[in-house]
C-alpha cells in the first residue's frame, strides 16, 4: 500500500472529508450557514467543549475516562463568583483561586484512579456527583451577576477580528498536539493505552504520567468555566451539565479508541468542529433538536463503521 493510501484510509482524513461534504451539504440547505458572522459565532460556542477535549484525548488515549469534567466546570464556575462576590476578593484573585481547584479536583480523580486503583469510570463517576453536590451546596441555587466588563472581553471580545476565546483555544490545542505527538510523555501516554502492565515493567512512569493527565483535565475544565462565566456574564450550579457527554463524543468522532492506545489531537478537532456545523446547519435548516442528536448519532456510527472497515483493508 502507497503512503498516500494509508494517509487516505486514517480515520483522520476520512472525518475531514465528512466534514468537508457536510460544509457543502448543510450551506445548501441556508444562505446564512456559510457566512463569516455564524461561523465565527459558532467557534466561539463550541470553545468551552473544545478546550476540555483537549486533555480527554490524553485521558482516553490511556484507556481511561473523565465522566467529573462537567461538575469541575459548575463547581469552578460557582467558586468564581462566590470568591468574589460573597468572599470580597479581587476578581483576578477569584479566577486563580477557581483554577486552583479546579486543579485540585483533577488532582483528587488522579489520586484516587493511581494510589487506589479505582476504575476511572467508577472513579470520576463519584466525584461527578460529588462536585456538582458541591457546587449546587455553595450556590444554594442562587446566581452571580453583574461582572465588570473587562471580564466579558474574555468571552465576548475579539481580538483581530477573531474572537477571543479562540486564541485560548488554539494555544491549549497546539500544546495538547505538540505534547501528545512529539515527547517523552505522549509516548508514555500510548504505551500506557496500548498495555499498560507492560509500560510498567518497562519502566515507564505510569502512574505520575496518569495523575498529571487528570490535573490537567481539572486545570482545563476550571479554564472553560472561566470562558464560559466571560461568555454569558452569570455563574449557576447547573453550568457544565451534560458538557461531558459532548466532549466524549468529540473526542471519540475523532478516532480516539475507547479502548486507549489511539487517537490525536487534531482527530478530536475535526470531531469537535463536525459536531458543531452539524448542530448549527440542521438548525438552521429547521430541523429540531432531537432530530440533529439523531444525525450526529449517526455520523459517529457511519464514521467509525468506515475507520474500522479501512482500517482492516489498510492492514492487509
Amino acid at each position: 500500500m502507497t503512503a498516500v493510501t494509508r494517509v487516505l484510509v486514517r480515520h483522520e482524513a476520512i472525518l475531514a472529508i465528512l466534514f468537508v461534504v457536510a460544509l457543502f451539504v448543510l450551506a445548501a440547505q441556508s444562505d446564512r450557514f456559510l457566512t463569516t458572522a455564524n461561523l465565527l459565532n459558532q467557534a466561539r460556542l463550541m470553545t468551552e467543549v473544545g478546550l476540555i477535549a483537549i486533555p480527554m484525548t490524553f485521558v482516553i488515549v490511556t484507556g481511561g475516562i473523565d465522566l467529573s469534567v462537567g461538575s469541575i466546570l459548575g463547581l469552578c464556575a460557582i467558586l468564581v463568583g462566590v470568591f468574589w462576590q460573597n468572599a470580597g476578593l479581587p476578581l483576578p484573585a477569584a479566577i486563580v483561586l477557581s483554577l486552583l481547584a479546579g486543579t485540585l479536583a483533577g488532582f483528587a480523580n488522579g489520586v484516587i484512579i493511581t494510589r487506589f486503583r479505582v476504575p476511572p469510570l467508577i472513579a470520576t463517576l463519584a466525584t461527578l456527583a460529588l462536585y456538582r453536590g458541591l457546587a449546587e451546596g455553595i450556590s444554594q441555587a442562587r446566581s452571580v451577576r453583574g461582572y465588570p466588563a473587562w471580564f466579558a472581553t474574555l468571552g465576548q471580545g475579539e481580538l483581530l477580528g477573531i474572537p477571543s476565546q479562540l486564541w485560548l483555544f488554539a494555544l491549549v490545542a497546539i500544546v495538547g498536539i505538540f505534547i501528545l505527538r512529539f515527547t517523552t510523555f505522549g509516548r508514555t501516554t500510548y504505551a500506557i493505552g496500548n498495555n499498560e502492565a507492560a509500560a510498567e515493567f518497562s519502566g515507564l512512569a505510569v502512574e505520575r504520567t496518569k495523575l498529571l493527565i487528570y490535573t490537567a483535565s481539572g486545570f482545563v475544565s476550571a479554564l472553560a468555566a472561566i470562558v464560559f462565566v466571560s461568555r454569558v456574564s452569570t455563574t449557576r450550579s447547573d453550568m457544565g451539565t451534560g458538557i461531558e457527554l459532548e466532549v466524549i463524543t468529540a473526542v471519540v468522532l475523532g478516532g480516539t479508541s475507547i479502548f486507549g492506545g489511539r487517537g490525536m489531537v487534531v482527530g478530536t478537532l475535526i470531531g469537535l468542529c463536525l459536531m458543531q456545523i452539524l448542530q448549527n446547519g440542521l438548525s438552521l435548516s429547521g430541523v429540531r433538536g432531537d432530530g440533529t442528536t439523531v444525525v450526529i448519532g449517526a455520523v459517529l456510527i457511519v464514521a467509525v463503521l468506515i475507520s474500522n472497515v479501512l482500517s482492516r483493508f489498510s492492514n492487509d
